[in-house]
C-alpha cells in the first residue's frame, strides 16, 4: 500500500476498548509502512454480543456474537479487516475467511476490582460479586464458594459504574484491556497465572481478512508477532478440541521461549468444585499439535461425564 492508494477500512466493534484495539492496528500499521492516518478509515459496528445484556452469552450463541456483524462487513466489502479480541474468536471460522495476524500480546492476567476489599479474598462472605465470563465464575466459587457470583454483562466503563453504584461489591476485568484504556489504575488486585489462569487468547488482538486478499495479507504481514501467534495457534487448538465456546469454563495459556513452548491448560466445572489441569511442552512450532493433544488428554482424563450438563 502507498500513499494515494485506497484507503483501508477497518472494522471493530464499537466500544472504547475495541475502538482502542483499532486504533492500535492502525498505528502499527502507519508506522510499518510510513503511512498517515487518512490512508485508513476505522469503522465500528453493533454485534449482537454488544446488544445482549440481560442474559449470558451462553444462552444466545457464543462467541460468534461478536463476530458476526464483523465478518458480514468482510463478505461484503464494506471493511477490508475485522480487528477482533482473540479470546472472542470462534475456533472455526466461516468459509472464505482466515485469522492469520496477531498483534504482540499483552499482559493476560485477570484484576480483581472492588472498592471494599483490597483482595478477593478479603471479600466479606455473601456479598455479590459480578461477571460475564463462565470461566471467572467458575474460579472464583472455586476460591470463594461462600459469595453469591452473579451475571454481570456491559463494557469496561458501565462495568466500573455498577460497581461504583453498589450493584456489585466487586468484579474482574482483563489487565490488558485496562492498560489498553490506560485505566490500569482501576485495579485493586491482579490475579497470578498460576492459580487463576486466563482464557485461550487473552491479552492478544488478532485480526482477519477475506481469504486470498493478497494485498491485505502484504500490508499485514510486517505487524504480525510470530511468538504471539505460536502461542495463540497452541490454545485455539486446545479451545477446539474441547469444543470450546462461551458455554464453557476453559482456561488456557501458551507462553514461548526461543522455539520452545510450554502450556498449561484448565478445564473446571461452572459451580466451581471439580477441575482438572495439564501441561504440556515441546517445539513451538507444533504449537497447534500441542495444544490439540493436550485438549484431548484432558478430555480423556476427566472423562464423559464430567462435560454432562453444561457442555
Amino acid at each position: 500500500m502507498k500513499k494515494g492508494q485506497a484507503v483501508l477500512k477497518i472494522g471493530t466493534r464499537a466500544s472504547p476498548l475495541a475502538m482502542a484495539q483499532a486504533h492500535e492496528a492502525r498505528d502499527r500499521l502507519m508506522a510499518a509502512h510510513g503511512l498517515d492516518e487518512q490512508s485508513f478509515e476505522i469503522v465500528p459496528l453493533t454485534t449482537t454480543g454488544d446488544t445482549i445484556q440481560d442474559r449470558p452469552l451462553s444462552e444466545a450463541g457464543g462467541k460468534g456474537l461478536f463476530t458476526r456483524e464483523l465478518e458480514d462487513a468482510l463478505y461484503d466489502g464494506r471493511i477490508d479487516i475485522a480487528v477482533h479480541s482473540s479470546k472472542d474468536m470462534p475456533t472455526e471460522l466461516p468459509p472464505g475467511l482466515v485469522l492469520p495476524v496477531f498483534l504482540p500480546r499483552e499482559d493476560v492476567r485477570d484484576s480483581f476490582i472492588s472498592l471494599s476489599a483490597p483482595s478477593i479474598m478479603e471479600l466479606p462472605k455473601g456479598v455479590k460479586f459480578g461477571s460475564s465470563s463462565l470461566r471467572r465464575q467458575a474460579l472464583i466459587r472455586r476460591m470463594r464458594p461462600d459469595i453469591d457470583v452473579v451475571m454481570f454483562r456491559g463494557n469496561v466503563q458501565s462495568r466500573l459504574r455498577k460497581l461504583e453504584e453498589g450493584v456489585v461489591s466487586g468484579t474482574m476485568l482483563a489487565l490488558a484491556g485496562l492498560r489498553r484504556l490506560k485505566m490500569e489504575h482501576v485495579a485493586t488486585d491482579i490475579m497470578p497465572v498460576d492459580s487463576f489462569p486466563p482464557a485461550p487468547g487473552q491479552g492478544a488482538i488478532s485480526i482477519e481478512h477475506r481469504e486470498g486478499d493478497t494485498q491485505v495479507a502484504r500490508l499485514l504481514a510486517p505487524i504480525h508477532d510470530e511468538a504471539t501467534g505460536q502461542a495463540l495457534a497452541c490454545e485455539r487448538a486446545f479451545l477446539g478440541a474441547l469444543d470450546g465456546s462461551c458455554r464453557t469454563p476453559i482456561a488456557g495459556h501458551a507462553v514461548i521461549e526461543g522455539d520452545r513452548l510450554s502450556f498449561h491448560g484448565l478445564i473446571i466445572t461452572p459451580d466451581g468444585g471439580t477441575w482438572h489441569e495439564i501441561g504440556a511442552e515441546g517445539r513451538a512450532g507444533d504449537a497447534a499439535a500441542i495444544g490439540a493433544k493436550a485438549g484431548a488428554d484432558v478430555r480423556e482424563k476427566a472423562g464423559a461425564q464430567f462435560f454432562e450438563g453444561w457442555f
